[in-house]
């Protein structure tokens, strides 16, 4: 456990003090090497850095981070909002539903929460405060909803914790779709409220020759989610072919039927996505080398031994998994959270017999939950980027989507069968 505390205090000082995420892992993986390990040859350390980025799965981030890029550019991301709002937009708060929907939408076809916000938070803020949203209220709503970009497939986080721990990415994906259904759904329930207290009348209902013109403006945006996640389900695409080929669909939807994607448009988006891509990927490789390193400190067989020396099981032990995520979040970055922590959590979580894909469910939750957590929640501050609004002022809004979030990590938590009846279904 020493080496364990050692590996967080490190990397939250040099989160804290403003360090890149290079050094946030890298250090503390060295400080381990060279206190505990060594004479442990350096050539090792070189094949535990590469190792951890080789692997087929890792494949699908950056084809997923260009994608979502090409679309938040472009003209999809607009059109699948649009035929949202076209649906439920005259209802009583219902620019609240369009942007749980829209982020949901967007998310089905970007797998990242960042880009959600960046996407969504521009077209939809304007609308929400005309519709008589308080501001802390459409702020933290923007900002809240990103999260089911974590949990409505394609995910990033589902590929990154398929790849450490083995479970099936298809399987994560039809997992996840309930359980961000579920967590939009208590959003729309707040949304409902909101709008009662806030005094917000229904507008007026578009006719359905409208509803049907907005369909197909955002036919070809629809077929995104459509191509991807069918592709999935039916076998036809594994996860990473279905990446690629969301790529060449954004590329070709956007510059030859929406006619908005130029060639410098093309390289500016791409080198977004380079950035974006070269960052994870940092954070994988050292993410390998300290998931080696607490494997060679036997950290899961203390922890397992611990928990059978007080008679503690999956109740007590998922308690302690949510805590940890919970507090890690607040002050590690959440993508290093989950690789420093579930290594010596999953084989744990398997002696107890939880269901692999169920404690991924959990582990996204947690991990969505610290991308709004303050102080260090990154969708924070690329919602504050985008709408040009101080930190604290979003901060303010997002207290309440907080404790809705708990609420539906408890349920999550302790009902396996929402995490794990679909992939039942689907798979068997």
């Amino acid at each position: 456990m020493i080496l364990l505390f050692l590996v967080i205090a490190a990397a939250a000082l040099l989160l804290v003090l403003g360090f890149e995420m290079f050094l946030v892992l890298g250090v503390p993986a060295l400080m381990v090497k060279e206190f505990f390990y060594g004479n442990l040859p350096d050539p090792v350390v070189v094949q535990k850095v590469l190792g951890g980025i080789n692997h087929t799965t890792l494949l699908a981030i950056p084809f997923f981070i260009l994608a979502a890029e090409l679309m938040g550019q472009g003209q999809i991301a607009r059109r699948l909002t649009g035929f949202v709002k076209a649906m439920v937009g005259h209802t009583r708060g219902g620019m609240g539903y369009t942007t749980i929907g829209g982020s949901m939408a967007f998310g089905s076809v970007s797998g990242s929460a960042p880009a959600t916000v960046a996407a969504m938070a521009r077209m939809v803020y304007p609308e929400m405060r005309a519709a008589g949203f308080r501001e802390r209220f459409s702020l933290g709503l923007i900002v809240s909803s990103a999260e089911t970009a974590l949990l409505i497939p394609p995910s990033i986080t589902f590929i990154i914790y398929g790849w450490m721990t083995g479970t099936s990415v298809a399987k994560l994906f039809v997992g996840g779709l309930a359980v961000g259904l579920t967590l939009g759904l208590a959003f729309a329930i707040m949304v409902a409220v909101e709008a009662r207290r806030s005094g917000i009348e229904r507008g007026t209902a578009l006719s359905w020759g409208a509803r049907l013109a907005a369909l197909r403006e955002a036919g070809w945006a629809l077929g995104m989610p459509v191509i991807i996640l069918g592709g999935i389900y039916s076998g036809y695409f594994t996860p990473t072919e279905a990446a690629a080929v969301s790529v060449v669909y954004a590329i070709f939807v956007e510059a030859f039927v929406f006619r908005e994607l130029t060639f410098r448009k093309l390289f500016a988006v791409t080198e977004r996505a380079a950035i974006s891509t070269s960052i994870i990927f940092i954070l994988l490789a050292m993410g390998g080398l300290l998931s080696y390193f607490i494997t060679l400190a036997q950290v899961p067989a203390f922890i397992t031994g611990f928990l059978e020396s007080v008679n503690a099981g999956p109740i007590f032990f998922l308690v302690v998994v949510n805590v940890t995520f919970l507090i890690a979040g607040m002050f590690i970055d959440p993508n290093s959270a989950l690789l420093i922590l579930v290594p010596p959590l999953y084989p744990v979580a398997m002696a107890l017999g939880i269901d692999p894909v169920h404690f991924g469910m959990i582990v996204t939750l947690n991990i969505s939950i610290g991308m709004i957590t303050p102080p260090f929640g990154l969708d924070l501050f690329v919602a504050s980027s985008t709408l040009s609004k101080p930190v604290l002022s979003i901060v303010a809004g997002v207290w309440s989507f907080i404790a809705t979030n708990i609420a539906v990590l408890l349920i999550i938590t302790y009902v396996p069968g929402i995490s794990t009846f679909l992939p039942w279904l689907v798979f068997g």
